[in-house]
């Protein structure tokens, strides 16, 4: 636990636990250094500040959000149009590349050619049937080879100049290879036929599919700016007195340019609104982890760290996509995801604060897209903490977006009969293309969390499933070395199990708790009494209760190096102790006051801790009750099993051990009730089956 630091301080100390602590607490408070804490808050403010950027850095008014103010015209002017110029310089655009000749792909081409000439000389030096890349006859064989050494160089030195001349002129991929042999025998007139043809066949060869041009940005720019100024620039005729917005009407691009140009556009940083922005934001941060560590106290700091990184992910990704982003996308696979891991409410928690902080101001429709969203991705934070297997994520995974697509069809449906929106709807196409992309990230959130899960720790219930199959391979040791445990852990799996259904406790998280508590005993399986199958007590040979009391202890501590070693989720570490609590290790202290009755009590107690959680605490008392249950003679009553559980629980009240537990007295007498209908159920009796005697048979 936190230190409670200097007096003055304590109370303040005391309600800042209170704060943090359910009055059942489900799991331990587990402690945050100073380290942490400047982490996480740094974390904060690095949401605030993306949530905040827009009145950081924009400008007051943009096109499409509501006018905060009626403006008129204080004088004519004409106005650049620049929506409309930026829509014909993106029509322009692909009309006007303007291409040159890049030297880079020219020197590419030249070594094609040179490639094929050398194919040509080796003809030359061995006249021998060889493949080549360009198929020639036997007449043109013949040709080759007749040329003096000199003449066929004379003739390759044409062609070098031929295909430079055709490079100058540029060449694009898309010309047909017999328009290049033409162009090329046109070049090589004045020479023989023979050696027109095949050189024209060569040079076509080198340059198809080629191209040797690239696109240059500046010139394509420059004959943009000349279209445009032959064209003439759009321009907006404002007179004295117009009307340029009215206040509570959407902004459009024409007026946001006269009102720019007039200087009603205020450019400077709104620091009064941006503070408050940001300070909104920093505040709700904070509460979303207060509640999160209110729900869940073993909340550790790099839990908290990823739920705020998936914050300020989404955040960015509002700021970047400004109003193209889609809340179904942004806001249902991280509440999925968080829900799983830290639980509902942390999951509603953290969609409540990324609902609330959207950056970009939003239209009517919009508006209502992000509450469809909001209610899609509540819906399922609300049944992904009921899921218990990865196939019924996967099933959730598929219904989501249909049902998502579902409902924003019926509210476009519902925005288009009213006439809202300011009649900017969009087209039903793009609904598919959304629920899509949210089933597309829920599938990846599946496919990567159990990496997520392992690597922050998020005990899940599909984790807890997979933790409790008895082919682990630390249950299988158990199994294997400390048969007498594993079989004891597995009774103690029945009296857990109901106990925690009759308080309504986490079955699922005190059945894997329960498998893994008494790991500890692989250490020196022959110490412990269930696992001495030939009846001799190595605690009688060693004749020392304090040695013997270390070996006890020495399970637990053994236990916690085990569950760090396989990587146990600390919320099933903490059974591993907290099992035994404090608990008196009564024999050997009874040995140890018999030879000295001045032995300290302590000196034989577990060191803990106690219960912290109400499903530790079964767990304590589970532990204790199951051997004294199946101790009972066969001819014990209801009444008289529950006498002796009912006295095996009241000592451990009595103790001391489950004050930090959250269990009530009502709660024990469930528990009674439960752990002796487990016992009934395993004394349970069975029908005598006749047993023939054995014939004989003759030989």
């Amino acid at each position: 636990m936190t230190r409670p630091g200097p007096a003055p301080f304590r109370p303040l100390h005391r309600l800042w636990q209170q704060l943090l602590r359910l009055e059942l607490p489900r799991q331990a408070l587990t402690p945050w250094r100073w380290r942490d804490r400047a982490g996480v808050l740094l974390a904060c403010v690095l949401v605030a500040l993306v949530s905040s950027w827009p009145w950081l850095v924009e400008p007051s008014l943009r096109p499409g959000i509501p006018a905060p103010f009626t403006a008129r015209a204080p004088k004519a002017a004409r106005v650049v149009d620049s929506d409309a110029l930026e829509q014909r310089r993106s029509q322009l655009g692909p009309r006007t590349h303007v291409q040159v000749v890049d030297p880079r792909l020219n020197q590419e081409l030249q070594q094609r050619l040179e490639r094929q000439l050398h194919e040509t000389n080796q003809i030359a030096a061995a006249p021998l049937r060889r493949v080549t890349p360009l198929e020639l006859s036997p007449v043109e064989r013949r040709w080759i080879t007749e040329r003096t050494p000199e003449e066929l160089a004379q003739w390759q030195q044409q062609l070098r100049l031929v295909q430079r001349r055709m490079l100058h002129q540029g060449l694009v991929t898309n010309v047909a290879e017999r328009q290049l042999q033409q162009a090329a025998a046109l070049q090589l007139e004045g020479e023989p036929d023979l050696a027109r043809s095949l050189g024209s066949r060569l040079i076509a060869s080198s340059l198809h599919g080629g191209s040797n041009l690239r696109i240059d940005a500046a010139l394509s720019q420059q004959l943009i700016e000349d279209l445009l100024t032959q064209q003439g620039i759009p321009t907006i005729n404002v007179r004295p007195g117009d009307v340029i917005t009215r206040q509570g009407e959407a902004i459009s691009p024409q007026a946001f340019a006269v009102l720019d140009y007039f200087g009603l556009v205020n450019r400077r940083p709104l620091l009064g609104a941006w503070l408050g922005h940001f300070s909104e934001a920093l505040a709700a941060c904070i509460v979303m982890l207060l509640l999160t560590r209110r729900w869940r106290p073993s909340l550790e700091p790099r839990q908290a760290l990823l739920a705020l990184a998936m914050l300020l992910v989404v955040q960015g990704c509002k700021l970047w996509f400004g109003g193209a982003a889609i809340p179904l996308a942004l806001l249902v696979p991280p509440t999925l995801l968080l829900t799983q891991g830290l639980g509902t409410p942390a999951g509603l928690a953290w969609l409540a604060v990324a609902s609330l902080l959207w950056p970009e101001p939003l239209d009517p429709f919009a508006n209502q897209r992000v509450l469809v969203a909001a209610a899609v991705a509540a819906v399922a934070a609300v049944l992904a903490g009921r899921q218990r297997t990865r196939a019924q994520l996967l099933q959730l995974a598929v219904l989501l977006p249909v049902a998502a697509l579902v409902a924003e069809w019926l509210l476009l449906q519902v925005v288009s009969a009213t006439g809202g929106g300011d009649g900017r709807l969009p087209s039903g196409s793009d609904l598919p293309g959304e629920a899509l992309l949210m089933g597309g990230l829920l599938l990846a959130g599946l496919l990567l969390s159990p990496l997520v899960e392992s690597s922050f720790d998020l005990l899940t219930r599909t984790r807890l499933l997979e933790l409790a199959d008895l082919e682990r391979p630390l249950l299988r040791r158990l199994s294997c070395e400390a048969p007498g445990t594993f079989e004891h852990t597995l009774m103690i799996c029945g009296l857990a199990e109901e106990g925690a259904r009759a308080i309504q406790a986490d079955v699922d998280l005190i059945r894997t708790g329960a498998l893994y508590h008494d790991v500890g005993k692989l250490h020196g399986p022959q110490w412990f009494i269930e696992n001495q199958e030939s009846g001799v007590n190595p605690h009688e040979t060693l004749d020392d209760p304090a040695t013997s009391a270390a070996i006890l202890q020495a399970h637990v501590d053994e236990g916690l190096r085990l569950a760090r070693r396989y990587r146990l989720p600390r919320p099933l570490a903490d059974f591993i102790p907290e099992h035994q609590g404090t608990l008196k290790m009564g024999y050997f202290l009874h040995e140890a006051r018999r030879r000295d009755p001045s032995v300290p009590e302590s000196a034989y107690r577990y060191r803990g801790p106690n219960p912290r959680s109400r499903e530790t605490a079964v767990l304590m008392l589970a532990d204790g009750c199951e051997a004294a249950l199946r101790s009972l003679p066969p001819d014990t009553s209801e009444d008289q099993a529950r006498t002796m559980v009912r006295r095996i629980l009241d000592a451990r009240w009595q103790d001391g051990q489950l004050s930090g537990s959250g269990l009530g007295l009502a709660e024990l007498e469930l528990l009674v009730r439960a752990f002796v209908r487990v016992w009934r159920r395993m004394r349970h009796r069975r029908i005598p089956y006749p047993i023939p005697a054995r014939r004989g048979y003759s030989a």
